[in-house]
């Protein structure tokens, strides 16, 4: 008798289905069905190179079982924006300078998204706090934190236009 079962994961706004096993963590099933932009680091939560939004909060996937998200909708990088139209935290990186190798940047940027929709004036504190799940090995993080603030500012700008 085998564990896997058939699930239905909705990504970027995609059902996407696979069969896994009940240990499969959301990390490993969501680079079997081709989201390769979610990046495997750690695999024990330490680094935060994996985050992705599951119904809006930011989550270490290497830690989350992929069966417990069925039904919520995941978001990864890819999922925020293109380069025909990037969002403003992703825009905010790019003219900030704010990545180096890029390989920990899509797990910030999804940290620094679910930070803005939690405090859309953050502080210095809730930056630091926020992206405090999340390593880089690259940065002094000066430039990070300082492209979440700018992100947040044009997230702004662009609601109290509306």
């Amino acid at each position: 008798m085998s564990n896997e079962r058939t699930i239905t994961l909705r990504v970027n706004g995609r059902e996407e289905r696979g069969r896994f096993p009940a240990h499969r963590t959301l990390l490993e099933a969501l680079r079997e069905i081709g989201h390769m932009e979610v990046k495997c680091g750690c695999e024990k939560g330490d680094c935060g190179a994996c985050a992705v939004l599951v119904d809006g909060m930011a989550v270490d996937s290497c830690l989350t079982l992929a069966w417990t998200a069925e039904g919520a909708e995941i978001t990864t990088v890819r999922g925020l924006g293109d380069l025909e139209s990037l969002h403003p935290v992703q825009q905010a990186f790019a003219d900030g300078g704010a990545a180096q190798c890029g390989y920990c940047i899509p797990g910030i940027v999804i940290a620094a998204k679910a930070i803005i929709d939690e405090h859309p004036e953050p502080t210095e504190d809730d930056v630091r706090l926020g992206l405090s799940g999340n390593l880089c090995r690259c940065t002094g993080y000066t430039k990070v934190f300082e492209a979440v603030s700018e992100a947040a500012a044009v997230i702004r700008a662009g609601r109290s236009g509306q």
